[in-house]
């Protein structure tokens, strides 16, 4: 499976995506939108700016493990990663959000149906 954008509407009623690699698992989430199309130029952002490995700040909590943000041209964080426990699989879920992020295809779950990943999020 190739890895996908995923946009679902949660229990606020605001409107989330995910990026899932291709194994399937989050590794990318967003902040929530009460507009859709706030959610669709938030990825197409990410598809810009996951290509340069500059826009990406690596972060660690000590016991707690590691996770990324990918920031815009402006500083701004435009996505987040789970936590990982370690700092070699938080650099594999960079190289996986920058090697599959710029062609993931988009799935608007809200349209399409009721079933996704990013459920949980909200």
């Amino acid at each position: 499976m190739p890895a996908k954008f995923e946009v679902t509407k949660i229990k606020s009623g605001q409107y989330i995506f995910c990026l899932l690699a291709s194994n399937g698992k989050v590794i990318l989430t967003g902040e929530s939108f009460t507009k859709k199309n706030d959610v669709f130029r938030q990825i197409e952002s990410i598809k810009k700016h996951s290509a340069n490995n500059a826009n990406f700040q690596r972060i660690t909590s000590g016991s707690e493990g590691s996770f990324f943000v990918i920031k815009d041209t402006n500083g701004d964080v435009i996505g987040k990663s789970k936590i990982y426990l370690s700092t070699a699989g938080m650099e594999k879920g960079i190289a996986s959000v920058m090697a599959n992020a710029p062609r993931a295809e988009v799935f608007d779950w809200v349209v399409e149906n009721n079933r996704n990943h990013c459920r949980n999020s909200g």
